[in-house]
């Protein structure tokens, strides 16, 4: 029987609170140039990019338990640029952590985001952080000077000696270059180079479900090494997806984005589901069961 009072149960509103989730955050390239108001290539406010992103995570409920930046936090690796970044990132009201990416300076990474993990101080930067039941792989790919990405032999180790510390907790990888191709012919030749070695540790590992990278500016995913693999979507300039190389790399202004990495409990590890979040404020949200309920919703 169809209770008197109130909406059709079809139309009732539920909320159901996943306790034992965890949300990961990432975050594509913003490239900060100074002074504020530069614009990178002449027409690309990538502050104002990394502002709204800031703004659109801070709205998320419930908000995500880590934001990584995924790589080029600056644009020509100026210290200004990194007092910039950080500056517009304290804005963020949840922890973050950030990678390096071919634009930046180790040093200047060092500096900028403190960590006690990183070594000594002419290493990588490869750090650890433990997120609930998660163990998140902050892993540097840089090579100094170069555009495309290695892993060093102290780096492998440490994600060897980091992933043999446990047999239980389900893992995530973040680095800035992706090691897998995109079919993308100006982005694959400055893609991880030395991508077997890193193969060779997952399939040792299989409590390791994600492999995340940024670089390629450009949302993609695939499999690698068994794990899932993705490429975070653009913040502001994307690059052109060109399968045949016409021209050199080139960019265009396309919607921003950011993935959202949810790890849900389940047999074995667990599994990761990532989802595609645009940035910015959009109308909603509605009830698919009344049209005039947006203010009970908000």
């Amino acid at each position: 029987m169809r209770p008197t009072n109130g909406p059709h149960p079809k139309h009732r509103i539920f909320t159901i609170a996943c306790h034992t989730c965890a949300q990961i955050a990432r975050i594509g390239e913003r490239r900060a140039p100074c002074p504020p108001g530069t614009l990178a290539y002449g027409c690309v406010d990538t502050a104002f990019a990394l502002t709204r992103a800031v703004d659109t995570l801070n709205r998320l409920t419930p908000r995500p338990d880590l934001v990584v930046i995924s790589g080029d936090v600056a644009h020509s690796a100026l210290p200004e640029e990194y007092v910039h970044a950080t500056k517009l990132l304290g804005a963020l009201q949840m922890p973050y952590a950030a990678i390096p990416g071919n634009h930046d300076q180790r040093a200047l990474v060092r500096e900028a985001f403190p960590d006690p993990a990183y070594g000594a101080s002419d290493s990588a930067l490869n750090s650890m952080r433990r997120v609930g039941e998660l163990d998140i792989l902050l892993i540097d790919s840089t090579v100094p000077g170069a555009v495309h990405g290695e892993l060093d032999t102290a780096t492998l180790s440490w994600i060897e000696k980091t992933l043999v510390a446990s047999s239980t907790r389900p893992a995530l990888l973040f680095l800035h270059h992706p090691p897998f191709d995109t079919g993308i012919v100006s982005s694959d030749g400055m893609r991880l180079l030395d991508a077997d070695p890193l193969a060779a540790l997952l399939q040792k590992h299989p409590r390791v479900l994600l492999v995340a990278a940024g670089h390629v500016h450009r949302a993609a995913q695939t499999v690698f090494a068994g794990a899932s693999a993705t490429i975070c979507p653009a913040g502001e300039q994307a690059v052109t997806l060109e399968f045949e190389l016409r021209w050199p790399e080139v960019f265009r202004i396309e919607p921003p984005a950011f993935h959202l990495h949810a790890w849900l409990p389940g047999t074995g590890f667990g599994s990761v589901v990532t989802h595609v979040v645009p940035i910015g404020e959009f109308a909603g949200p509605y009830s698919y069961g009344h049209a005039t309920t947006r203010a009970a919703l908000v």
